[in-house]
């Protein structure tokens, strides 16, 4: 296979080199035209999460691919090639296959077996398509690999009861947080900056643990009020984001969710307005962070970031441990049924020649044909011979197209190929390929 993966990840890499490069919806188009141009890249597709950036590429010559896209990960973070590798990881051929259905599985998550990583992949293969980056190969990966992330769900219980980033965040904020009582968050002041999917399971699970006061900030005051009319019996406020300093400087606990790819709380527009003598906890689920680090020494305020979070979520992962065993037996049979795909393509150039040569035959004898019934024989009786011909041609061709792509054994299936080849001919259409 000549399938590679190049990326960083939570697991190794700190919030702080993951920021620069992550890559944003509206850099996309960007990124894949970039990436597209280099000579060795055929297909390619971006993985861009806050835990993760991943490559996955198919390639003419495997290790020119591999420095090209590392060239662009550097160009990319403005990092030098001897900065960025401590972090980066490159999985080749079927190791790059399974780690794609582990992380669609969520068996690559902070929060083992998550559920949002899923619908990211998924996006991550609308977006491939989108700006022309897959091809067939990574369509075909892509399209089981996220069936084998609902197969996981489906069959195991690793996704019953999962912790999201959000809750994780959530959870968090309780143990910094001594004045809750028992974990409650009733009667605290908590403000939500951003309106988006993480924003929406934050207020899920702070509802949960006894939030009645929560402020919701958003660029988009729609999307805002859209987002809380879906807790209509909550009490959530809707303020624009002209007032996010006002908001999160009147809150106990603050979280930051947004797109934005530069901080939007600092040192600078905190420090005037934070009681001095408070304890405002922030917590940052963004990458790129939206609190700048500089915040952390503001008297009055604690901030947290999403690397803050694996304490938390250690102590949830132990009984998923087991699930997760079950879940890599089912990832191991999508794997192997990869594989059986891939190599079914080898039977491509064989199937093409004798369809291109049987069909060159059907045409030859049916014009035949044709010119001897003469021009009184009308368009209507041509079409009915042309479909008949056709039709004939694409039964007699179906089982043995059929076989040879299901034949699994390799040795047996190049031995039927060679057999085709010979018995019709096809030497010279197949070498043209």
């Amino acid at each position: 296979m000549n399938i590679a993966v190049i990326g960083l990840s939570h697991k190794t890499t700190p919030v702080e080199v993951r920021e620069k490069l992550s890559i944003p919806e509206a850099d996309l188009q960007d990124a894949f035209a970039q990436l597209r141009a280099y000579p060795s890249i055929e297909e390619i597709s971006v993985l861009s999460t806050c835990n993760r950036l991943e490559i996955y590429f198919i390639a003419k010559d495997m290790e020119a691919g591999v420095r090209e896209v590392s060239q662009f990960l550097c160009d990319r973070s403005g990092m030098m090639l001897s900065e960025l590798r401590p972090y980066l990881f490159v999985l080749l051929h079927q190791d790059a296959v399974m780690h794609l259905m582990r992380v669609s599985a969520g068996l690559e998550s902070l929060v083992l077996g998550e559920g949002q990583i899923l619908a990211q992949v998924k996006t991550t293969h609308k977006q491939g398509q989108k700006n022309k980056g897959i091809g067939r190969i990574l369509n075909q990966l892509f399209k089981q690999a996220i069936g084998a992330g609902k197969r996981v769900r489906t069959e195991t219980s690793i996704g019953t009861g999962a912790v999201s980033i959000s809750s994780a965040a959530v959870e968090l904020a309780q143990l910094k947080l001594a004045q809750t009582d028992g974990g409650c968050l009733k009667d605290l002041e908590v403000c939500i900056v951003g309106a988006g999917k993480m924003s929406k399971l934050l207020i899920k699970h702070l509802l949960s643990k006894g939030a009645d006061r929560i402020t919701l900030v958003n660029r988009s005051q729609r999307r805002a009020e859209e987002l809380a009319g879906q807790y209509p019996s909550a009490n959530i406020a809707v303020r624009p984001l002209t007032e996010m300093l006002d908001a999160v400087a009147a809150s106990n606990l603050a979280f930051t969710s947004t797109g934005a790819t530069q901080p939007i709380l600092t040192k600078a527009n905190l420090e005037p307005i934070v009681d001095a003598d408070g304890d405002l906890v922030l917590v940052d689920i963004s990458v790129p962070r939206n609190i700048a680090a500089d915040v952390t020494g503001v008297a009055g305020i604690r901030c947290f970031n999403v690397d803050d979070l694996k304490a938390v979520v250690a102590q949830n992962q132990e009984s998923r441990r087991q699930m997760a065993l079950e879940a890599e037996a089912l990832l191991e049979e999508e794997v192997a049924n990869f594989e059986t795909w891939w190599q079914s393509l080898e039977t491509v150039p064989t199937i093409s020649s004798l369809r291109k040569k049987i069909e060159g035959i059907r045409e030859q004898e049916l014009e035949k044909a044709l010119s001897r019934l003469g021009t009184e024989f009308d368009d209507k009786h041509q079409e009915v011979i042309e479909s008949l011909t056709r039709g004939i041609v694409n039964k007699i061709l179906h089982d043995p197209m059929v076989q040879l792509r299901a034949q699994q054994d390799l040795e047996a299936r190049r031995v039927a190929m060679h057999t085709l080849r010979t018995l019709f001919s096809l030497e010279e259409e197949t070498a043209k390929r």
